[in-house]
């Protein structure tokens, strides 16, 4: 087994903490002071490893998309990448920030980071050229990153909820739509994943999402950490 390195244990104990103070108290009310308190740490040791509130959550989001992916892909396609798993994420996003503001408050906090919010881009553009290749036929990479920044826009209103906002099974119907026609869906594909999403229980699947992805950081083995951290080096 490979040695494993004390600086990726501290990064792993700082993530463990702040993914459970952003989640249970919301990104905007946790400050670094607050999760250095937990840990018993100096502030100056976590800002070593993550120079801002903001780099922590940059993480944090990378590692959650990768995550809230596979729980979509679980939940649609057996394991499988489709344009079901893709809709279902954005309903269960959605849904949890109607009904949970500190949810919201994390996710609209991603959103509106300009590092998290790469983040969200890249892995989402990725994914677009898997789903979408085939009705966006010689697009390049290029344009799937430029369809990403329209996509991420429209996911953030869907997220975005004011007391005059429509009612969520409208917002999500108008989100899903616009999103697929940006990738030449054919019409009857649109109508036949909107019939689908739109009767699944995915406020049932919203509110599981982040307490399985707390879980999951809270119990995820220093030798996994450790692999995930080589992955991205």
């Amino acid at each position: 087994m490979a040695r494993i390195d004390k600086s990726k244990l501290t990064k792993l104990e700082i993530i463990q903490v702040a993914t459970k103070k952003f989640i249970e108290k919301g990104f905007s009310n946790t400050s670094i002071k607050v999760i250095s308190d937990e840990l018993n740490m100096s502030t100056g040791n976590i800002t070593f490893y993550f120079p801002s509130k903001e780099h922590l959550l940059a993480e944090l989001v990378d590692m959650l998309c990768e995550f809230q992916w596979k729980m979509m892909e679980d939940e649609t396609s057996g394991g499988k990448s489709s344009i079901m798993a893709l809709a279902l994420e954005l309903v269960a996003m959605a849904s949890m920030c109607e009904e949970d503001e500190k949810a919201k408050n994390f996710y609209i906090s991603a959103y509106t980071s300009a590092l998290s919010l790469e983040i969200i881009r890249r892995n989402d553009a990725k994914r677009a050229k898997e789903l979408f290749s085939e009705y966006c036929i010689n697009w390049t990479e290029e344009q799937f990153v430029e369809a990403e920044t329209l996509v991420s826009g429209i996911e953030y209103a869907t997220l975005m909820t004011t007391g005059d906002s429509a009612p969520l099974n409208v917002r999500i119907a108008g989100a899903i739509n616009t999103v697929l026609r940006i990738y030449n869906v054919p019409e009857e594909i649109i109508d036949k994943t909107l019939d689908k999403v739109l009767v699944m229980n995915y406020r049932r699947i919203g509110k599981r999402v982040l307490k399985e992805f707390k879980e999951y950081v809270e119990n995820v083995t220093e030798q996994a950490f450790y692999d995930l951290l080589k992955n991205k080096d």
